[in-house]
């Protein structure tokens, strides 16, 4: 089979029927949609407080940048923070 060959899916896939749910759907206004800041924000913190300097959901969005741009390590993650100051400017601190 080419490379560029496309493979039908099957039959019994989940996928076509769970589509058509989804389309059946309204269109979702903005004041229901709330931003990745907040979504993450809604994550409980499961770190001691003693020492902590960031807010969790500023390490998730940094993090999640991060990966985004293809991080896979810790270590690569550190890297973004290193270089995109301005990303962590921009996040919250955790409220002393």
């Amino acid at each position: 089979m080419p490379a560029d060959a496309t493979v039908p899916a099957d039959a019994s896939s989940p996928v076509p029927p769970a589509l058509d749910q989804l389309r059946k759907q309204p269109e979702p206004r903005p004041e229901e949609c709330p931003g990745l800041l907040e979504r993450l924000a809604q994550v409980p913190d499961p770190r001691d407080p003693r020492g902590v300097r960031h807010a969790l959901a500023a390490v998730l969005a940094l993090s999640t940048c991060a990966v985004l741009t293809g991080a896979t390590s810790l270590l690569a993650v550190r890297r973004v923070d290193r270089r995109h100051p301005d990303l962590r400017a921009r996040t919250p601190r955790h409220p002393s």
